[in-house]
Order: C-alpha cells, then structure tokens, then sequence
C-alpha cells in the first residue's frame, strides 16, 4: 500500500500586492524549476491570478533548443503560455561563464517583466547553503554572506523565492511522486565549476558528519542577512552626512571622519546607488589612499570599467569616463535649431527664434576671455569658471559661443557676457547647454551656478 504523494508547502504570496498580481515562473527546463511550476500550476488560487512562463535559451550548450522545446511541452501539459526568449551570454567583463549568463539571464527577465508582476524563482534551502559557503571561501564580508532573500523588488517587478525553505531532496521526491519529467545539464555534473565541487563532493561529505549541514549553513545565511540590513541602514545614514547637492559627489573632509570600515562601505554604497559598476577587490583602498589622501590641487583619479572617481578640491567625483570636445572643432550657428555637440547633448536657444547675429560654437583651446554683466574689464575664461568650481574635466566638454569677430559670447550656459546676457534678457530667451556627463539631477535642475558637475 503506498502512502500519500508528497506535497510541497508553500507560504503565501509576501508583500503588498492585490490578489490578482500575476505570477512569472524562470523556467530553466531542469528538476527545480519544473517541480516549481507543477506546484504553482496545481494551486487553484495561485493559478487564478494569472500564471506565466518565462524560459532563457543562453545558447552555450548544443541541446539549448531542446530544453527550450522541452518547457514548451510541460507547459502545454498544464495550460501554462511560455515565451522563450534567447540572450549573448558571452562573458565580456570578467564575470565567468556562471557570471555572465547570470547577468544575461536577469537582464532578459527584467525586459519581459511587466509592472508589479512577480518572478517566481526555484531556489531551495540547498542553494542557500551552497551559496553561503561560496561566498565565505571568496571571503566575503556580511553583505556577501547574506543569504538570498525569499521576497525583493525586482526593477519594476518583484521576486519571490517560496522553496527556500526545502531541500532539494524534498523537490525530487515530488518531481518522482508525480511522475515529473526535466532535462538535465551536463554542465552540472562538470565539478570544474565551484559550485558543482561543492554540491557533488564538499556537502556530502559535510553532511555524513553533520546531518542537518545544509539547514544549519542556511541559518547562518539568513543571519547574515540579518546583520547586513542593520549594516546598510547605518551606512545609508552616514551616505546622507558626506552627501552634497549633487549625488555624484562627496565631501572628503567628512568622508575622512567616518571611521574607516564605515567609509568603505559607504564608498561602495554611493557606487551602488549611481549605478555605476561595483569596485573592485582593492578599489577602495586605491580611493582612501590615492585620493582621500591626496592633496586637493593632485588631480588624483582612479578608474574601472569605463568609470572614473576625481578628487577635486574637497570632493571626491564619481561618473562615466566621458570625451572631450575635439579641440579644432567649430560650426557655425544662428539658434534656429538646438545644435548637436558631438559629445552629446546639445546647445539650444530657447525663447527666441535666432540670435542676434552670426555665431560659432567651439571648443576651448586656452586663453579666452570674458566681459560678464556689471564689470569693467575682460576676465580670463579660465579663472570665471575656476570661480564657479566647475571640474577641469567639465571644462573640457564646454561649448563656446563666439560672434563673427570672435568675441566670446558663452560657455555653455553656465557663463554669459554682458552683451548676450542683456540681449538674453531683454527677449526673455536663454542658451540652455544639456550634457549627458554632467547635467544636473532634475531636483537640481535650476541651480546651475555654483555646482558640481
């Protein structure tokens, strides 16, 4: 006589979402989330509020289509609309094969991921501590050691992970018990992979000692988690005293009072919350000592992916490597039609149809000088916007406004002269100059003498 089919409990749906947001299962083809989508598939009320299936093809194994074909068909068997959509999980960055199609993978469930919806995912209680002690042999920090979050905003979406709390051992038992059919990886038997070295060897053998191994480094996972939510809550505390106007700046002089491991989780925080690419392993040390303790006037900068962190007086700058203007490049132009800077952006004439007389826009080349409203005399271009604080780097980018003879008429539009500024005036008009590297946050937006840009 055989005894009832194993079922999976799951908890209910977190977070406050209506009953009718509908469900997106990560469909990989393989045990875990085929039993995933069976279970969802069974449940009448998590049914009712609209169940769909997502399926990432990375395109690194010969029988991808296959698998992609074979979630087709457990989807048809229980009335669940798939879509498969494939994606380049070459590694680019670095990240490893794992890595990259990682990157690739959430890249494309963020795309197809409509608002509020939630992606339901298959991790288990043996992922959890798979991942755990991953993290502790690269000698992660408590962030890292967290444990994976059963319930997160996901871009606009959410993501909900309702087996963490199961063993795998669990999950195979009901794919059995309901006569469950998956496609296995080769892949996930090639122990060359950390993560196959621990779960075929490491665990096992941890297990035969410590039977309850799994469950006791998951604990430690979710106290982790624990421990880094009072972390970042002092550390987006002590992000708000070094914060200036504009958030892609830093004050040193406040940074070099917060106690040291404090300021390297916050100088990562602030990259976070750019999102600009995270630091690398002896990143922040290059910033405390390259930077925050080089002297205002160094020019000191250190770099990474395409990123770029300044230390400019007593602020420490963080954005996108960006491009000067050529330096011998000059076009004529009368304010009929915004000008594209081939830099991005543009420079337009706002509130009047044309300026008042033929003009160049073109790049700084050294030695410019400027009559602004209410002085008697010239100044040198440079010492205005050294005046202003506007970074070397920004100057760079700047586009002036020269007339026919020459005179110089604007930088941009964070310098005017008197005899545009009165004439700007009297037509209730403006020269607006839009950057991509260094406009301002929309809060922002108006304050554009003195800034940090």
């Amino acid at each position: 006589m055989t005894g009832p089919s194993p079922t999976l409990p799951l908890p209910p749906v977190p977070g406050p979402l209506p009953a009718t947001t509908p469900l997106v299962v990560a469909l990989s083809g393989g045990l875990d989330s085929s039993v995933l989508l069976h279970r969802l598939a069974g449940d009448r009320v998590l049914r009712a509020r609209g169940l769909r299936a997502i399926h990432v093809d990375h395109g690194l194994h010969p029988d991808s289509v296959a698998w992609g074909r074979a979630c087709a068909r457990a989807c048809a068997a229980l009335g669940i609309a798939l879509e498969v959509v494939t994606v380049d999980a070459r590694d680019t960055r670095g990240l490893g094969p794992e890595g990259a199609a990682r990157k690739a993978r959430h890249a494309a469930f963020e795309r197809l991921l409509r608002d509020d919806e939630v992606l339901v995912l298959a991790h288990h209680l043996d992922d959890q501590a798979e991942t755990f002690l991953l993290r502790a042999l690269r000698a992660s920090g408590p962030d890292g050691l967290a444990a994976m979050r059963p319930w997160r905003r996901f871009g606009r979406a959410w993501l909900w992970r309702p087996l963490l709390g199961l063993p795998r051992d669990a999950l195979r038992a009901y794919a059995h018990a309901h006569d469950l059919a998956w496609v296995e990886d080769p892949g996930n038997e090639d122990d060359r992979f950390d993560r196959n070295f621990l779960r075929a060897r490491v665990l096992p053998l941890l297990r035969e000692r410590w039977p309850h191994a799994s469950a006791a480094l998951a604990r430690s996972s979710e106290l982790g988690a624990d421990a880094a939510d009072l972390l970042r809550a002092g550390d987006s505390r002590a992000l708000a005293r070094v914060a200036t106007a504009d958030p892609r700046c830093l004050s040193v002089a406040a940074l070099s009072a917060l106690p040291r491991a404090r300021r390297q989780r916050v100088l990562r925080l602030w990259m976070d919350r750019l999102g600009l690419p995270p630091l690398p392993a002896q990143g922040v040390s290059r910033i405390e000592h390259d930077l925050i303790g080089a002297r205002p006037d160094a020019g000191a900068a250190f770099a990474w992916h395409g990123v770029r962190v300044r230390r400019w007086r007593d602020l420490l700058h963080a954005d996108h490597e960006r491009a000067p203007l050529p330096v011998d490049w000059s076009v004529a132009w009368d304010g009929r039609e915004p000008l594209s800077l081939p830099t991005g952006g543009a420079l337009e004439l706002v509130g009047a149809e044309a300026l008042p007389g033929p003009c160049r826009v073109h790049a700084r080349r050294g030695g410019e000088r400027i009559q602004r409203a209410g002085r008697g005399h010239s100044h040198a271009l440079k010492q205005v916007l050294q005046a202003l604080e506007v970074p070397p780097w920004v100057r760079t980018r700047l586009p002036l406004l020269s007339d026919a003879a020459g005179t110089l008429l604007a930088a941009g539009d964070l310098v005017l002269a008197a005899r545009l500024d009165a004439w700007l005036r009297e037509h209730d008009a403006r020269v607006l100059w839009t950057d991509p590297a260094d406009a301002p946050p929309p809060a922002l937006a108006d304050a554009r003498e003195p800034r940090c840009d």
